[in-house]
């Protein structure tokens, strides 16, 4: 997991030079990849990546980005892993690697499927590459998003990417508010749902899609979404043969996401999702397994998931180390936390999050895995009953999951509120259940839970897989 920058200028208006807005970026980025820094930039002066490393795979200098292909005519940054970077490379065995990282790998399969390269890639990531030959920068972003990309437009027409807003405000992009994200998110508590932020001008890429820059032109497609299968038949086969299929894929999920040159660990709660996350790992690295637990106590009897994990444990017998929020600690984890989030967050869970972070990096783990994804896949959460029975749901509600809707639309003026959007949900699916569940996965609780996942990691400069998504 790193930090990516993109500079692109079509039509060079001034000399000023790329690389001090550049260097701006990359500094402000250094907390999501603090191991090395590099940049590139064109022989025009009109192109530049830039690049924060966090060193997770081939730790070398081989390994640094931005990364070139052999003759120079390619140029990548990336954030995030491709987990079957070794299944490409042996696919792709006749290209001159110079490396063992799998960025590298994705240049092989940039030069052999252009950019039908993503559909090969399991991963997550967020790219920014430059063909110098065709004079095209292409972006993309994994199939749910779990590593950010954001864009704008500066005053003198330059195209910018980060991986984060800071990064697009150090860039001289301003700091305005955009007052339709803030009045949807305070009207139906919606966020994260669409490209727009919360800040005029700054567009987040949305999951699943690419951008490609050529001649001044932006094209932006969608080149992932399940929704493509929504009407594909129902699996006829017996319970039994799609359980152990399921259970196949569960393990080879996390078996890729602990291919790493540093140690692996994992967050657990009290949840199904963490046992079923504790169970597969002990799945795959066998009754011995040293990987070590990370958790969070509230030292509340009442609301404490600690005793069930202490359970779940005395089954696999796995470290663990337990972290604790005190009430006087709050206040400044929150500002550093929300410093770090750019936009909203998800309050006190997130500050637990934080802690956790910041202890596993200070035992020297620097990815964690987690079992963000499972509530969706699985309908986990209470209200998915209602989608049983129609004239149970209520959108206002279903918004957050809970009867009593967390906001208040009626303390808002009646021109404020106007300028919020309408909630449109995308029904591709035949049923009310798994619209649902789609919905959650692509518009409300996955995309906000990633972003808040992304930063409060990164600020630990520590890396978060996701085995379920």
């Amino acid at each position: 997991m790193c930090g990516v920058i993109g500079i692109i200028r079509g039509i060079i208006t001034n000399n000023q030079a790329i690389e001090p807005r550049l260097a701006r970026m990359i500094a402000r980025q250094h907390h999501r990849g603090p191991d090395a820094q590099g940049s590139f930039t064109s022989a025009h002066g009109n192109v530049a990546l830039g690049h924060n490393r966090l060193s997770i795979i081939d730790l070398s200098e081989l390994g640094r980005q931005p990364m070139t292909n052999h003759d120079g005519t390619i140029v990548i940054a990336f954030n995030g892993e491709i987990y079957n970077y070794r299944e490409l490379r042996r696919e792709l065995a006749d290209y001159p690697y110079r490396s063992q990282s799998d960025t590298e790998v994705m240049l092989a399969a940039y030069e052999r499927w252009g950019t039908a390269c993503l559909d090969h890639f399991i991963g997550m990531f967020a790219l920014l590459l430059w063909d110098e030959r065709k004079q095209t920068l292409f972006a993309a972003r994994d199939r749910f998003g779990v590593k950010p990309l954001y864009y704008a437009t500066a005053e003198d027409g330059a195209l910018l990417f980060a991986s984060e807003i800071k990064t697009l405000h150090a860039a001289g992009i301003a700091r305005t508010p955009d007052t339709t994200a803030w009045a949807t998110y305070l009207k139906t508590g919606l966020y994260d749902h669409s490209s727009r932020t919360f800040w005029q001008g700054v567009s987040s890429l949305p999951a699943g899609h690419s951008l490609t820059w050529h001649n001044n032109q932006i094209k932006i497609e969608k080149w992932y979404d399940f929704a493509d299968l929504a009407n594909a038949p129902l699996d006829a086969r017996s319970h039994e043969e799609v359980i152990a299929e399921y259970l196949d894929l569960l393990t080879n999920s996390v078996s890729l996401r602990f291919r790493a040159d540093v140690p692996v660990g994992i967050n657990l709660s009290g949840g199904l999702d963490s046992s079923t996350l504790l169970g597969l790992v002990q799945r795959v690295q066998g009754a011995d397994s040293a990987v070590k637990a990370f958790t969070f106590t509230t030292g509340d009897d009442n609301y404490d998931e600690l005793p069930w994990v202490r359970q779940m444990l005395a089954h696999t017998r796995h470290p663990i180390s337990v972290c604790q929020l005190n009430a006087s600690e709050v206040p400044a984890l929150a500002a550093s936390v929300q410093a770090h989030q750019d936009e909203p967050f998800g309050g006190l869970p997130t500050l637990a999050y934080a802690k956790i972070f910041e202890r596993a990096r200070q035992e020297g783990i620097i990815v964690l895995l987690d079992g963000q994804g499972m509530d969706e896949q699985w309908a986990g959460y209470d209200y998915y009953r209602r989608a049983l029975s129609p004239e149970l749901l209520v959108p206002a509600s279903i918004v957050q999951g809970s009867k009593d809707s967390p906001v208040r639309p009626e303390c808002l003026t009646a021109d404020f509120a106007a300028l919020s959007e309408t909630a449109n949900y995308p029904k591709p699916f035949p049923d009310a259940l798994r619209n649902l569940q789609y919905r959650d996965i692509r518009v409300t609780k996955i995309p906000r839970a990633l972003r808040f996942n992304d930063r409060v990691s990164m600020r630990a400069s520590t890396e978060l897989r996701e085995p379920f998504l």
